[in-house]
């Protein structure tokens, strides 16, 4: 019983935070204000209307309210990302051109002439 609470505690929450971040071209049938005083006066009503019938929801790949293509909203792994590959072969050259304090072998760090200490 207390779970179910808590599940439509979540979905009014959700539906709220949901209305209220949404442009107020993509709400539909009406007002933005409307839509936020309902899903407060009558939560369950007003929560389960606003997530089925009251916000445009677009398809990914699908032209934007702008007449514009959708931006890209996901997240790009460092790897595939030319910009970032860029600037990491540009730090690379930069280190790699000798800035003179003989860091860039590293591995000897910590050890004697002789080898790993044991």
């Amino acid at each position: 019983m207390l779970l179910l609470f808590f599940l439509f505690l979540a979905v009014v929450i959700y539906a709220l935070i949901d209305c209220a971040v949404t442009k107020k071209e993509d709400a539909k049938h009406l007002p933005k204000v409307a839509w936020i005083v309902l899903i407060v006066l009558f939560p369950l009503l007003g929560s389960v209307g606003w997530l089925l019938a009251g916000r445009n929801r677009r398809r990914p790949g699908a032209p934007g309210g702008d007449g514009g293509p959708v931006r890209r909203s996901t997240w790009v792994a460092p790897d595939d990302n030319p910009d970032f590959l860029k600037k990491l072969g540009d730090e690379n050259a930069k280190s790699a051109g000798g800035d003179g304090d003989g860091s860039a072998d590293g591995d000897d760090e910590g050890r004697g002439e002789g080898g790993p200490r044991r």
